[in-house]
């Protein structure tokens, strides 16, 4: 899919947080491929900022350690790479399900419109790419979870679904195999995500990434123990559904994310994100919440040594 250009800079730096929290959620090596071709008026350093630079601006606003995502064969392998030398970030792997259509040579236009662009990655099989993710991961100790793997109907029809819904299964026997948590995409996709989970049984850690449900949906997921990611999303003016969500998410459930660089919170969206933005998306978190900031960041921060170990 063609990427689009952000002619904004970043957010503003926020207040440190009064406890460190994690990032359970980002894609370091996609933030360039959304910036203009010059650093905007104000932001300091070099342009665009390195992977270095993103992270110590993250540290500077409270946001201590990320969780690195690669989700298609390119970017696992850089994740790979950049998590054994890496202190602060450890890896999730795995084929995301609008690439598994791809792998499986499926071009179905799906809701959203967009017409599939195959890369020379993509002539890798499904199966194939799978068993290189499961390999990647099996030989390094600083991966901690498979994903982002999931459903995504927004993007396909009925044989991509078909494809997803396999290469989703293929993802659970792996994490269980490795005893790894599972990051979700589920994107249009509530009832067939939760069919899967709970037909395959899904692995002890079982996150759902940039949670998107309703408050019954995130009952059925405190019922079931899986966790609730929540993004910037959870600050649109429009999105009272995810706000009640967070409301009856059990706090111990409840873990942040940027996903970066997509999905800046309010008031910067439409601008690039990074981890750093983190730190505004729990700020308005905790607001809704009537809770201490602090509270809620040791919550979140405890919560994700739960999920992903300590680093």
């Amino acid at each position: 899919m063609a990427k689009r250009t952000r002619e904004r800079g970043f957010p503003a730096a926020p207040e440190p947080l009064p406890v460190p929290v994690v990032d359970n959620h980002t894609h370091l090596d996609h933030i360039a491929s959304v910036l203009p071709p010059t650093a905007p008026d104000g932001e300091p350093g070099t342009w665009p900022p390195s992977v270095a630079d993103h992270l110590a601006r993250a540290a500077a606003a409270g946001v201590d350690r990320v969780v690195q995502v690669g989700c298609d064969l390119p970017s696992a392998r850089w994740t790979d790479a950049l998590v054994r030398d890496e202190v602060r970030a450890v890896g999730a792997l795995a084929i995301h399900p609008n690439e598994a259509t791809l792998h499986a040579g499926i071009d179905e236009v799906g809701p959203d419109g967009l017409v599939p662009e195959p890369q020379e990655h993509h002539a890798v099989g499904l199966d194939d790419a799978i068993a290189e993710i499961a390999d990647l991961a099996k030989g390094n100790d600083r991966v901690r979870a498979i994903g982002e793997t999931g459903m995504d109907l927004f993007r396909t029809g009925p044989r991509g679904e078909e494809a997803q819904r396999q290469s989703f299964r293929a993802h659970i026997a792996l994490a269980k195999e490795l005893g790894l948590a599972l990051q979700i995409h589920d994107r249009d996709a509530h009832a067939q995500v939760i069919e899967v989970l709970l037909a395959d049984g899904a692995p002890e850690r079982t996150v759902f990434h940039c949670y998107s449900g309703d408050a019954e949906m995130a009952r059925v997921c405190a019922e079931n123990g899986w966790y609730l990611s929540f993004a910037g999303p959870v600050t649109f003016k429009a999105n009272d559904h995810l706000r009640a969500a967070l409301t009856v998410a059990p706090r111990e459930l409840v873990l942040l994310e940027t996903d970066a660089p997509y999905l800046t919170p309010h008031p910067y969206r439409g601008q690039p994100n990074a981890p750093f933005a983190a730190a505004h998306t729990v700020r308005a978190m905790a607001a809704h919440l009537g809770e201490d900031l602090a509270t809620l960041c040791a919550d979140i921060s405890a919560n994700s040594g739960r999920v992903y170990g300590n680093w």
